[in-house]
């Protein structure tokens, strides 16, 4: 039976949007299914505009397909309605952090959190896989990624 809890809004934000935050957002979008919330939304951005327009990276796919989790993504930045729109903005690292706050409006409703502190491992930064020479931090991210994901929905029982 599906949840209709008044679901939230939530974007997952990185520097590029084709390796951390595409995940996190397939990765949530597939616990949030697991557990039969069907009424989130949920997104992903960059704080860059170099790879807008561009899906994720190939080794992030490989790993989502790996784990059996659908992947559907196209590069997008972060942009000021952003703030209003959603619930969550979660940031990969605390650079992401500083650069979502830097870019938000004077007054905004969303809350700006670090998504590793949801990881019941503490480890608080996804770290970016991204100049990698193999898939093996990729992996790490997913991992990194289900816990924290787990983690943020348990916290709001």
């Amino acid at each position: 039976m599906a949840h209709t809890d008044g679901g939230k809004k939530v974007l997952f934000i990185c520097l590029g949007n084709i390796c951390r935050s595409p995940i996190a957002e397939a990765v949530f979008n597939h616990v949030l299914k697991e557990r039969g919330h069907t009424d989130w939304e949920v997104d992903s951005g960059a704080i860059g505009s170099w790879h807008v327009g561009l899906g994720p990276d190939s080794r992030a796919v490989s790993v989502m397909k790996r784990n059996k989790i659908p992947m559907n993504h196209k590069a997008r930045q972060l942009k000021k309605a952003d703030f209003a729109h959603y619930d969550y903005i979660f940031g990969m690292d605390h650079d992401n952090i500083s650069d979502i706050k830097s870019r938000a409006p004077k007054t905004y409703t969303a809350s700006i959190e670090l998504f590793g502190s949801y990881d019941p491992k503490k480890e608080l930064i996804i770290r970016d896989p991204y100049y990698d020479d193999d898939d093996k931090g990729f992996e790490k991210c997913y991992e990194q990624c289900l816990r924290c994901s787990n983690g943020f929905i348990d916290s709001l029982k």
